[in-house]
């Protein structure tokens, strides 16, 4: 087992926006070179649908999980979709609430038309891109690293980190959203696009979906292991990638940002 690496990157829904993503991943090494460390990557889920490259998404994920030591990804409730349509366990009502969810514009990107031979487009992409398949077979559900844990839509407030339930990871909106006190973890996610495109930390939480393929705005939250020092990243259409600075929502606690730069001093 490689040790860990100092930093953490968590990076949000792509939907593949992969253009985007690969933006951002560059960005990152280049902030990894720069620090002369290592970097492990953390997809916070929902590689696929909507977007146009669906199918270059999830390669460039293999590629990073590859090549950054203890980088993995997070399941999201999109993901979850493809996965089970790949293993053959979608019923036909399931199969068509994905496809008008974005799950048409990820069988295009494999040259795999979702009519009118769903079986042929499956068995198609599981000979071209097998690694697909077990890229998202192997995806966890959530992972807990020091002060932080990540997950794609968030936690149940009301249960311990240990015991949430792999449904409210996928899914989850307001008894996450909504909840108002520190928790035993920050949790670091996505699932629910945040206004203006910018990441959003409240006492909490640190939101990172910033609504890429609506926005063209794919971000990150770069964490430093030792002090819990946070820094944020997005990627945009433009080509450009650049520092950013989060929406600080206080509701009466301070923020996330706020308990890490106590942190830092005291370092």
């Amino acid at each position: 087992m490689s040790p860990h690496p100092s930093l953490i990157a968590a990076i949000g829904d792509v939907h593949g926006a992969a253009g985007l993503l690969s933006t951002l991943l560059q960005g990152l090494d280049t902030v990894a070179e720069s620090r002369k460390t290592p970097m492990e990557i953390i997809f916070l889920g929902d590689i696929v649908d909507r977007g146009p490259d669906s199918r270059g998404a999830l390669d460039l994920v293999v590629e990073a999980i590859a090549t950054h030591p203890n980088s993995r990804l997070l399941i999201g409730n999109h993901d979850w979709w493809l996965l089970q349509f790949l293993k053959g366990e979608l019923d036909i009502d399931a199969i068509d609430n994905w496809l008008d969810q974005g799950g048409a514009a990820t069988l295009a990107s494999y040259g795999a038309a979702p009519a009118p031979d769903l079986e042929a487009s499956r068995r198609r992409i599981l000979r071209d891109r097998p690694e697909h398949l077990e890229l998202l077979s192997d995806a966890a559900t959530i992972a807990v690293d020091g002060s932080f844990a990540f997950v794609h839509a968030g936690i149940d407030p009301r249960r311990p980190i240990d015991r949430q339930d792999a449904h409210d990871c996928l899914w989850i909106r307001a008894p996450f959203l909504d909840h108002i006190g520190r928790l035993s973890h920050v949790v670091v996610h996505g699932h629910q696009p945040q206004k203006g495109g910018r990441p959003v930390v409240t006492e909490n939480r640190i939101s990172m979906d910033t609504g890429a393929v609506f926005t063209g705005r794919l971000s990150a939250v770069v964490i430093e292991r030792d002090s819990d020092q946070l820094e944020f990243f997005a990627a945009t259409a433009a080509g450009g990638f650049a520092a950013v600075e989060p929406v600080r929502l206080d509701r009466g606690l301070g923020t996330v940002l706020d308990a890490s730069a106590r942190t830092a001093d005291r370092v």
